[in-house]
């Protein structure tokens, strides 16, 4: 029994027998020293012959970044703000490629703020980050008041979800008890429900509600004062997400590039997931006053920042690993991006002049 289970088990203990999905995930994921992002694994890579567990866009080609780095210079101008903000900044791949492409657009921020919670993923980032010297920032919380364009590349997906079961004629809520080889499911009454009000909900349909990616999107916004977001992830509006389909939910876990539905196993090896409900997030942002400035899939939103130019500009090696920000079996349906800002700060940004989808949130 290694720490994490030990520490997972006492947290159980403490909680009376039974923990709740959300806290279970949080410190498989963010225990210090023992979780999955906090204690020092490769994660993010090309292969499992890297000892990684998956590999995200900025990582796939830094294309992604520069044609990002497009909508950033047009936010920047548009809003009148000259600081980034990166949350969840990864090996630091993202941060790189947007800052030496606004460089060339001669749009450099003055100053570019990572937010991460992962103390081993902030030493990567400062080694890879260094020759931009003070221009690069990090910080562990928010300041009382934010300016600035915000970026977020597969941060939603991260943040723990709650789980329900609906045995077919009452919600429970899944959470997680000891078993003597590891960990077990356990049901208890809840008054959750799915966001979704409808009547044909299948027996034994599992699936998510996301409390703290909506809390944190209030939170942002109650601190933003000025300038754009754009989040970038994989899911999926409302409607699409609670389809009855869809009876186990979205949960993943991810482990030298193979996924499996367990989470209960290998806790603190592998990565921990769920799709992103994008409705929710829109919703959440409206509470506190934000605008959704456009919705679509990453293919159109990249193609609209002028990832064809890029492309056209490449090498053979280069296009081929671009190819897979865009291909529908990759990357470019399942990926969505959602912008926002505050109402009056809103503008016609350039990643949605063609195929929005807000209407579908």
């Amino acid at each position: 029994m290694n720490d994490l289970t030990q520490r997972l088990r006492a947290r159980i203990a403490q909680a009376g027998g039974w923990l709740p999905f959300d806290a279970f995930m949080a410190e498989a994921l963010y225990a210090p020293g023992l979780g999955y992002y906090s204690s020092g694994r490769p994660t993010f890579g090309h292969g499992p012959q890297s000892g990684s567990d998956f590999v995200t866009a900025p990582e796939l080609s830094p294309l992604f970044g520069q044609a990002l780095a497009r909508q950033v210079a047009q936010a920047m101008a548009a809003t009148g703000v000259d600081q980034l903000w990166e949350f969840g900044a990864g090996s630091g791949a993202l941060a790189e490629s947007v800052l030496d492409a606004l460089a060339a657009l001669g749009a450099v921020p003055s100053r570019y703020t990572i937010v991460d919670l992962s103390g081993s993923l902030r030493g990567r980032q400062q080694e890879r980050l260094a020759r931009f010297g003070d221009q690069v920032q990090w910080r562990d919380t928010l300041p009382e008041a934010v300016e600035g364009v915000l970026i977020g590349n597969e941060v939603l997906d991260a943040m723990p979800v709650k789980l329900l079961h609906f045995d077919g004629e009452a919600w429970a809520e899944r959470g997680v008890t000891g078993a003597p080889d590891g960990f077990a499911w356990a049901d208890r009454p809840t008054d959750l429900r799915p966001p979704l009000d409808r009547d044909d909900w299948l027996p034994g349909t599992v699936t998510e509600v996301h409390p703290q990616a909506e809390a944190w999107v209030r939170t942002l916004g109650a601190a933003w004062r000025r300038g754009a977001m754009f989040l970038i992830d994989y899911g999926f509006g409302e409607q699409e997400y609670y389809l009855p389909a869809r009876q186990g939910g979205t949960l993943m876990c991810h482990h030298l590039h193979q996924a499996d539905p367990d989470p209960l196993t290998q806790v603190g090896e592998k990565d921990i997931t769920a799709h992103v409900n994008f409705t929710g997030i829109a919703l959440a942002a409206q509470d506190v006053g934000l605008t959704v400035l456009g919705y679509t899939t990453q293919a159109h939103f990249l193609l609209n920042c002028g990832l064809g130019d890029l492309l056209a500009a490449a090498d053979l090696r280069g296009r081929a690993m671009a190819q897979k920000l865009l291909t529908e079996h990759e990357m470019g349906e399942l990926f969505k991006v959602i912008a926002l800002a505050p109402e009056a700060q809103a503008f016609d940004a350039l990643g949605f002049v063609r195929g929005d989808r807000s209407h579908r949130l």
